[in-house]
């Protein structure tokens, strides 16, 4: 065998050794536990919704990123905490005695455990400025939360949008 014919051989055995290490078994990924995250998002929701009954505007824009985007319809979108926050104190100056409820929770967990999705129907109750009669609007929500470094889930992006007032009366009788 000649010196080139060695070398030739010996650069092929190399590469192959090269690819062979490329070729390793993927590592176990950890498990990722979506009850665990959904429980959490759910906690944070309880927080949040009680932030917003008790008219409490720091610790409702508390449970969102520092570059969320918070989505209404009929309102300019929110970006960041401080214009989330202004927002909101902005909804309670006009509606100050504003009572939310909210009903058809649900949280998808992305198998990733990066991502979580709230959705959820809600009833506003609040009293109306111009005719000074109690009025009820339904709502749908989303709210898209993500991990943040110390372990906690904040919300990246919400969309909170009106579907029309609440029908509360009980289906007429039929007779």
């Amino acid at each position: 065998m000649t010196k080139l014919q060695l070398a030739g051989a010996a650069m092929c055995v190399l590469m192959a050794a090269s690819l062979g290490g490329c070729n390793k078994a993927e590592q176990a990924k950890p498990t990722v536990d979506t009850a665990k995250i959904s429980d959490a998002i759910k906690a944070d929701v309880a927080q949040r919704i009680a932030a917003v009954n008790a008219h409490d505007a720091d610790k409702y824009a508390s449970h969102y990123a520092a570059d969320a985007i918070a989505m209404r319809s009929g309102r300019p979108n929110s970006v960041g905490v401080a214009a989330i926050e202004a927002s909101f104190k902005q909804t309670l100056a006009e509606t100050p005695d504003l009572k939310v409820t909210l009903s058809d929770q649900a949280v998808d967990v992305a198998s990733s455990g990066d991502l979580a999705v709230f959705r959820s129907t809600s009833v506003a109750t609040m009293t109306d400025a111009k005719t000074h009669k109690t009025v009820t609007a339904a709502r749908n929500s989303l709210a898209g939360y993500k991990p943040q470094a110390d372990g906690s889930w904040k919300i990246e992006w919400s969309v909170l949008s009106d579907v029309g007032p609440a029908d509360t009366a009980a289906p007429a009788a039929k007779g």
